[in-house]
């Protein structure tokens, strides 16, 4: 079992990059403690965490489609939220999600995935023009639903339950 990941004690004084409100947050983004809200519309988060970070519609506002599950990813994280002039990244999501609400999020997952798909030819124009791979990351987060999420979540609903990550014999909760 793979152990959860708390990356909010390890933000330190990069927690002030890290204002948006949870009101205001996408409704793309995975659950988790870190999500794009009212972002900039610069398209910046990927080039500082392209595999966390992707955009949405026209507008380029950022969401967060993987959590960090590194140091380093965290890191790139923190970079993408530090240059972001709106300061719309917040970090407070395991103060904010429920159990409920992430199962919620869940059983909606069909309306993350049509999202992704409805704006792929999008997303493969933009490419095209800036090269960021927005398409290419699109794929990987339909790939996510469609795999390993299940399982994150998993454990995160038993951090947001216990507020400790699981040891190999707790028995996770069910989405």
């Amino acid at each position: 079992m793979e152990l959860y990941f708390d990356p909010v004690p390890l933000l330190g004084d990069t927690r002030e990059s890290f204002q948006g409100r949870w009101s205001e947050r996408k409704w793309l983004n995975v659950p988790g403690p870190f999500y794009g809200a009212d972002t900039d519309n610069c398209g910046t988060g990927r080039l500082h965490a392209p595999a966390l970070v992707l955009y949405e519609g026209e507008h380029f506002t950022e969401f967060v489609y993987r959590q960090p599950r590194t140091p380093e990813q965290l890191r790139q994280l923190v970079e993408a939220a530090q240059q972001d002039p709106f300061s719309g990244y917040g970090c407070d999501g395991d103060d904010r999600w429920t159990p409920a609400a992430v199962r919620e999020w869940w059983r909606d997952r069909g309306r993350v995935r049509q999202h992704l798909t409805g704006r792929l030819g999008a997303w493969e124009a933009d490419d095209e023009r800036s090269g960021q791979g927005s398409a290419a990351a699109a794929r990987d987060y339909a790939a996510y639903l469609d795999g390993e999420l299940a399982g994150h979540l998993r454990i995160y609903l038993f951090w947001l339950e216990r507020r400790r990550p699981p040891e190999p014999t707790d028995r996770l909760p069910e989405l």
